[in-house]
């Protein structure tokens, strides 16, 4: 009889963690619907440091938009795959759509979407 009260204890403690870990799993994934009274912008998206040329501790996610990089608050770079891949932010840049706004030299994200294509390699 004791040993399934502590499984019963151990599984509404696992059901637990579940459910308050949840949000954070999800965060960083097209973490919320473009506001419809917003311009949704087309831009690159990459590792600020490694492929933008910006100045920085470590790799970030960061956002070209009319050939001027920011680095992105709102997600973050391993938020959408290991950033070293073949098609990482830090091997190549990518597309996405975002919303948002420039914030002391920072882009401050409300939407972030990555476009379904093929990664564009870093010109060498």
């Amino acid at each position: 009889m004791h040993i399934i009260q502590i499984l019963f204890r151990m599984k509404y403690l696992l059901v637990i963690l579940l459910l308050h870990a949840t949000p954070l799993l999800v965060q960083g994934q097209n973490f919320s619907n473009p506001d419809s009274t917003k311009k949704t912008l087309t831009v690159e998206a990459s590792c600020g440091q490694c492929q933008f040329g910006l100045k920085g501790e470590g790799c970030r996610l960061a956002v070209r938009i009319d050939g001027k990089a920011y680095f992105v608050k709102g997600t973050d770079i391993d938020a959408h795959g290991d950033a070293h891949a073949k098609d990482g932010f830090c091997e190549a840049i990518r597309n996405a759509e975002v919303q948002g706004e420039v914030i002391n030299d920072e882009f401050v994200l409300t939407y972030f979407k990555l476009l379904d294509q093929a990664a564009k390699k870093t010109e060498e």
